[in-house]
């Protein structure tokens, strides 16, 4: 099992969370579509060669993001992560996947 953690901002976040859930992700027991979400604000600058899809070249950026953070099966978690990419506005969306241990009580 691994967990899914990525940043969106509001206008997107239902489309990118339901491209993860459809991938599979967010799956838990006889549940699905769950998730932990939290509004925060996101720090980004630009830079030459990019394409923002909020902000300015050379411009820092702040603006308000949902970190989502859920957990995927080991076997879809390449699925997941290119949902994830595929339906993120951002042209290089910040996400991290750690890999979980599962423990025996």
């Amino acid at each position: 099992m691994y967990k899914l953690c990525f940043y969106v901002p509001e206008a997107h976040l239902d489309t990118v969370k339901g491209a993860v859930f459809a991938a599979g992700g967010g799956r838990v027991g006889a549940y699905d579509s769950c998730c932990w979400q939290g509004l925060g604000q996101g720090q980004f600058r630009p830079l030459q060669g990019s394409q923002p899809f909020i902000g300015q070249v050379g411009v820092v950026e702040h603006v308000s993001e949902w970190k989502v953070e859920l957990v995927v099966a080991d076997e879809l978690i390449h699925e997941v992560v290119k949902a994830m990419k595929k339906a993120h506005p951002y042209e290089t969306p910040a996400f991290d996947v750690w890999r979980l241990s599962d423990i025996q009580f």
